[in-house]
């Protein structure tokens, strides 16, 4: 994890302009292409939700802006996001929130996460985010096909982890679509970065093999 020094990043101004906003969130929504990735997740019997949060996770990785973080003063930059993600509690209608360290490949973080989801009994592990701001949060509506979504968050304006939804997938022109939405801080992210995230991820679900 770096400390960013604000006096000489470039990206300071606009850092500090969204800062100041009560709510400085945005939202994203998106269809992607999921028809080679589902199909190959088919093929290998690799659970397509734990399969999308590696995806989706990796993409974000890849593009630093969603990677920083503001602690009271301070901006950081991780080196490493890993995902925290619902999850239906067996039995009932209720979900629980998982969190997952990433690791270097996707059936690995499958098996992993299919394995912490088993056995986690509680729906909120405290110890598990406590303290924590190297996270992305991530849900499911995997009965809506959406095109349009909202999170619940605090007025908190340290509050800068972003959150990635998808839906329920269809199907059109012959392509598999997967309703996607992308939240993040303003003062880190703009439309350019957005833009990034959207093209990383689609061609990581392209070239799955």
């Amino acid at each position: 994890m770096q400390v960013i020094d604000l006096n000489t990043w470039p990206r300071a101004i606009h850092y500090h302009f969204f800062k100041r906003m009560d709510y400085a969130h945005y939202l994203i929504c998106s269809n992607v292409n999921v028809t080679n990735f589902l199909a190959k997740c088919q093929e290998k019997k690799i659970p397509f939700y734990y399969a999308m949060i590696y995806a989706a996770t990796f993409a974000l990785n890849e593009v630093e802006a969603f990677k920083y973080r503001i602690r009271q003063e301070n901006v950081v930059l991780h080196e490493k996001i890993n995902p925290s993600f619902t999850a239906m509690q067996s039995g009932t209608d209720l979900f629980k929130m998982v969190t997952v360290d990433m690791t270097s490949g996707l059936e690995e973080f499958v098996e992993k996460a299919k394995q912490k989801t088993e056995a986690q009994q509680e729906y909120f592990v405290k110890s598990d985010v406590e303290g924590r701001d190297d996270l992305i949060y991530i849900t499911c509506i995997p009965w809506v096909s959406f095109t349009n979504l909202s999170h619940t968050i605090s007025f908190n304006k340290e509050d800068s982890v972003p959150r990635l939804a998808w839906g329920k997938y269809f199907w059109e022109n012959g392509k598999t679509l997967l309703p996607f939405s992308v939240e993040a801080h303003h003062s880190f992210v703009d439309g350019i970065h957005m833009g990034q995230y959207f093209t990383c991820l689609q061609e990581y679900l392209d070239d799955f093999k």
